[in-house]
């Protein structure tokens, strides 16, 4: 049925889509606005590979706007052994910190683990990075470290996936902070059950004890921060819901 401009059936028409409309903006904002009241643990991003090689090909990183590209520099030089209070203000207060050895569920945790780098190497050296998801929440790199014990004349090379979950609040921000940080080095990701996970968890939560940093008083009043139970998969394979993505072709 056709209506015409100015006949009643057209302004009932069109005030019933401006209403609708209406109604649907103000639900995708309280959603948003609901998200970014979450705590870490709802911004996990899960994967496994095809493969555990992570190298990157520095030729093919995908390109950041400013806010991005200081985001990533300064995750690189926490990475770098090269903490500061404000690179580590790049994680919200409820953050969680997720690798090999390490699960922090809060920016306190997490920022005693990027102070005790130092005293544990007596160098990191990035040898490379590619950026291979950009998105509007989430960003993804390969990276390729060096890591001198600083006890044992040795230099361990690893190259992993980095995979850093946007805080919404701040996304579109010049200072953009990071909710979920998972670092994986093969193919899998974490279960987060077993002795391995109970170790990663433990360390966590004992190195703020015997950690000595004055700039951990910047954050401690984050231990307070809003936590829920860790997320248990029961594997790191696909089946635990971590679909398998091909990154060599990235």
């Amino acid at each position: 049925m056709l209506y015409h401009p100015i006949s009643p059936q057209f302004f009932r028409l069109s005030s019933a889509r401006y209403f609708q409309s209406l109604h649907d903006v103000t639900k995708l904002t309280m959603s948003t606005d609901n998200r970014r009241q979450l705590p870490g643990e709802h911004f996990e991003p899960r994967q496994t590979a095809t493969s555990d090689d992570y190298t990157p090909d520095q030729s093919k990183s995908l390109s950041l706007d400013p806010p991005r590209q200081r985001l990533v520099d300064d995750i690189l030089a926490l990475y770098s052994c090269k903490p500061t209070v404000e690179r580590v203000k790049r994680y919200t207060s409820d953050c969680v910190y997720d690798d090999q050895f390490v699960y922090a569920n809060d920016r306190y945790k997490m920022a005693a683990q990027w102070f005790a780098l130092p005293k544990l190497f007596s160098a990191s050296v990035n040898n490379g990075y590619q950026v291979i998801k950009n998105e509007r929440d989430f960003i993804q790199f390969k990276n390729d470290q060096s890591w001198t014990f600083r006890l044992i004349p040795k230099t361990a090379r690893v190259t992993g996936l980095v995979s850093l979950s946007l805080d919404p609040s701040t996304v579109d921000s010049d200072f953009i902070q990071v909710k979920y940080h998972k670092d994986q080095a093969n193919d899998k990701d974490y279960s987060h059950e077993g002795l391995g996970f109970s170790f990663k968890k433990w360390q966590a939560d004992n190195v703020p004890k015997v950690l000595d940093a004055p700039e951990m008083k910047e954050f401690e009043q984050d231990k307070h921060a809003a936590k829920e139970d860790v997320r248990r998969y029961g594997t790191g394979t696909e089946d635990g819901n971590a679909p398998k993505e091909d990154f060599t072709k990235m």
